[in-house]
């Protein structure tokens, strides 16, 4: 199983902060090498923990501000034929697997109300689905994160095997 440590943390959030961000520019802020932020974020990639980087697009400054979260109550043998007919959605923004009432939770994206009643329509003519129910986000208090997570995690960790956590 992968490890992290807190100085793969620190890297990762200060990626988290400005993925542009160079190697010599983290190295020099976190007080290490070069060489030492390279391998770790090498090490990070090949292990599956780093899965890469995207840029934060703000869906309303390009004319799609409505989003909601959509769950699906589906039959469940036709689980990848229902998943590849919600690929095909471009308003599909990210599906997951759930267990409980629903099967599926949907995070959508959409320009209006009316374009939310015509994509639900859609959603309902994939066969297998049952039933929708969607539920509209009016503000997003804490965005998606990860870093306080990843601070309780490694707690104690130290820096790796040869550097002590800075104090």
């Amino acid at each position: 199983m992968p490890t992290i440590d807190q100085l793969d943390v620190e890297i990762l959030g200060k990626l988290t902060m400005n993925a542009r961000a160079g190697i010599a520019e983290l190295a020099a802020e976190l007080g290490v090498s070069r060489n030492t932020v390279q391998l770790r974020l090498r090490r990070l990639e090949s292990e599956g923990i780093l899965k890469g980087f995207q840029p934060i697009i703000d869906l309303s400054a390009v004319g799609v501000p409505v989003q909601a979260l959509v769950t699906l109550e589906i039959d469940q043998r036709g689980m990848s034929r229902i998943v590849r007919g919600l690929e095909a959605l471009p308003e599909v923004l990210e599906v997951k697997i759930q267990a409980g009432r629903e099967d599926l939770l949907l995070h959508v994206a959409i320009g209006s109300l009316e374009e939310l009643q015509v994509l639900t329509a859609a959603i309902v003519d994939i066969e297998g689905v049952r039933k929708t129910n969607s539920n509209f986000t009016v503000a997003t208090p804490i965005p998606y994160r990860v870093q306080p997570l990843l601070n309780q995690v490694t707690k104690g960790a130290g820096w790796g095997r040869s550097t002590p956590a800075p104090h």
